[in-house]
C-alpha cells in the first residue's frame, strides 16, 4: 500500500475528479463564431481546401524531381552469379592440340563457374533542351496550383457565407414563428374566456384553435430547420457535426448592400478564374517549346569504374588481391534524333490547336463573366427592391392583425375576421424571409461576379 500523506491523497483524488470534468467541457464547449471565424475556421479545416493546399506541397516536390534530372547521377551495383550448368561453345581443337584436324572441334565451358561483379556509374547531363523547358513547366505548374488554392478558399468563402446567412435567415423566422405562438396562444386564452362569459362561439374557439395548432407544428419545424441549417453549416466548414456552434451576429449586423465598386475600374484578373486559365495556356505554351526541343540533339558525360572475377571455387570469390580485374572508362555520349515517323510534328499541331482552344475559352470566359455581372446585378437589385416591399407588407398585415384584434375584443369586429388577418400576417412574414433570403444570397452571388468575394481570401 502506499504510504502517502493524507493531503497528498486529497490532491489526487481531486485531480481524478476534476480533470475528466474539465477535459468533457472543453470538449463540449459551444463555440461562438462571426461570419469571419466561420470563414477561417473553414479555410483550415474543410477538406477542399485542405487537399488544395498539399497540391501546393506537392508542385514544389515535383520542381525538385524535375530539377534532379540535370543534377549528377550516380548508381552502384554488386553481382554475384552461380553458374549451376556452364554454357559451352566449340573452339577448334587445334587450339588446344596443334596436331589435331581442323575440322575438329571440342567443347570448352564459356565461364568459370562462380562470377562476381561490382561497378560504380555516374553520368552528368550536359544539354538537353526538353530539361530547361520542363524546369519551367514545373514551376509554372506550381503557379497554377496556387491559382487553384485561392480558388477552392473562394468557393469555400461562398459555401459558407451562404450557410452562414440561411442559418441567420432561419433565427429570423423562429422568432417570428415563435412571436405568432405567443400571439395565437394569448387570443386562444382570451377567447375561451369570452366563450365562457357568452360573448363568443364555440366556432370562433375553433378557428384560432386550427390556427394555434399549424403555428404550433411551424414552430416544430422552424426548430427543425434551425438544427439542420446549423449541421449544414458546420458540414462547409469541416467542423464535427457534434461541436456546438452559436452564432455571434444577427441579421441585423449584416450589411445587405454590397460595397462600393466602380465596374468601370473592373478587371478581368479579378476573377481568379481567369488566371487559371492564364496560367493554364502558359502550360500549354511549355509544352510546345518542350516538343520543339525534342528535335535537338542532347549531351551526356558518363564514367564507370568497376571490378570481375570469376573461379571454380566458390571460396576464391573473396580473394580481392589475385583474382579480382578492375576496370574503368569514361566518355561523352551524343543523341541524335533524325526520323521518329513524324510523331514529334503531330504534337506540335496538337499544342498549337490546343492553344487556339484556350483563346477561345478566355473569349467565351470574359463573355460569360459579363453575362453573370449583368445578370447578378438585376437580381440583387430586384431582391432588393422586394425585401423592402415585403417588409412594408409585413408591417402592414401586422398592423391589420392588431387592429382587427382590437375591434373583436371591444365586441365590434368579428372572429372571422381575426383569423383572416392573422393568415395574411403569417404569408406576409413569409414572403419576407424568401425575399430576405434571396437578397443575402444574390448579395454573396453579387461578390462572386465582381471578384471581389475573395477579399475573405487572404492571399498568404
Amino acid at each position: 500500500m502506499l504510504n502517502l500523506p493524507l493531503n497528498r491523497w486529497f490532491f489526487w483524488a481531486i485531480t481524478l475528479l476534476v480533470f475528466p470534468f474539465h477535459f468533457a467541457v472543453a470538449q463540449t464547449a459551444t463555440l461562438e463564431f462571426s461570419l469571419d471565424d466561420c470563414l477561417k475556421y473553414g479555410f483550415e479545416n474543410q477538406a477542399m481546401v485542405l487537399n488544395a493546399h498539399l497540391d501546393r506541397a506537392k508542385a514544389v516536390a515535383l520542381i525538385g524531381e524535375t530539377r534532379a534530372d540535370g543534377l549528377p547521377q550516380i548508381d552502384g551495383g554488386i553481382e554475384y552469379s552461380n553458374y549451376f550448368n556452364i554454357q559451352e561453345v566449340f573452339l577448334p581443337k587445334v587450339i588446344f592440340d596443334p596436331s589435331a584436324p581442323l575440322d575438329e572441334f571440342v567443347p570448352v565451358p564459356f565461364s568459370q563457374k562462380y562470377n562476381g561483379m561490382a561497378n560504380l556509374t555516374a553520368s552528368q547531363m550536359i544539354f538537353d533542351g526538353s530539361y530547361f523547358v520542363g524546369l519551367k513547366a514545373a514551376k509554372t505548374f506550381k503557379e497554377l496550383t496556387e491559382k487553384d488554392y485561392l480558388k477552392s478558399r473562394q468557393d469555400a468563402a461562398e459555401l459558407i457565407t451562404k450557410a452562414y446567412y440561411t442559418v441567420l435567415v432561419t433565427e429570423v423566422a423562429l422568432d417570428l414563428i415563435e412571436s405568432n405562438y405567443q400571439r395565437l396562444d394569448t387570443l386562444l386564452t382570451e377567447t375561451t374566456i369570452m366563450y365562457e362569459n357568452g360573448f363568443a362561439e364555440k366556432i370562433d374557439i375553433n378557428r384560432i384553435q386550427v390556427e394555434f395548432n399549424n403555428t404550433n407544428t411551424q414552430l416544430s419545424n422552424a426548430h427543425r430547420t434551425l438544427e439542420q441549417s446549423h449541421n449544414l453549416l458546420k458540414f462547409q466548414m469541416g467542423m464535427p457535426l457534434s461541436q456546438d456552434l452559436r452564432l455571434a451576429e444577427r441579421i441585423e449586423d449584416i450589411a445587405l448592400e454590397v460595397p462600393e465598386y466602380n465596374l468601370v475600374n473592373f478587371s478581368y484578373r479579378d476573377r481568379i478564374e481567369v488566371g487559371q486559365l492564364e496560367v493554364t495556356r502558359t502550360l500549354a505554351e511549355l509544352d510546345l517549346k518542350n516538343n520543339k526541343a525534342k528535335y535537338l540533339p542532347s549531351i551526356d558525360a558518363f564514367a564507370t569504374l568497376g571490378a570481375n572475377t570469376a573461379s571454380n571455387n566458390r571460396g576464391d570469390i573473396t580473394d580481392f588481391d589475385d583474382l579480382w580485374l578492375d576496370y574503368g572508362f569514361v566518355g561523352v555520349r551524343l543523341n541524335m534524333p533524325i526520323f521518329d515517323g513524324l510523331r514529334k510534328s503531330y504534337l506540335v499541331q496538337q499544342n498549337r490547336i490546343q492553344i487556339a482552344q484556350m483563346d477561345n475559352e478566355m473569349r467565351y470566359l470574359k463573355y460569360s463573366i459579363d453575362l453573370e455581372q449583368a445578370q447578378a446585378g438585376r437580381d440583387f437589385a430586384t431582391s432588393l427592391q422586394n425585401l423592402r416591399t415585403q417588409e412594408e407588407n409585413m408591417k402592414l398585415a401586422q398592423e391589420v392583425f392588431e387592429v382587427t384584434s382590437i375591434k373583436y375584443q371591444e365586441g365590434i369586429g368579428s372572429n372571422l375576421e381575426v383569423v383572416d388577418a392573422d393568415s395574411s400576417f403569417k404569408d406576409a412574414q413569409s414572403n419576407y424571409f424568401n425575399s430576405l433570403y434571396d437578397v443575402l444570397i444574390a448579395k454573396v452571388d453579387m461578390e462572386i461576379a465582381l471578384g471581389i468575394l475573395h477579399s475573405y481570401v487572404p492571399t498568404k
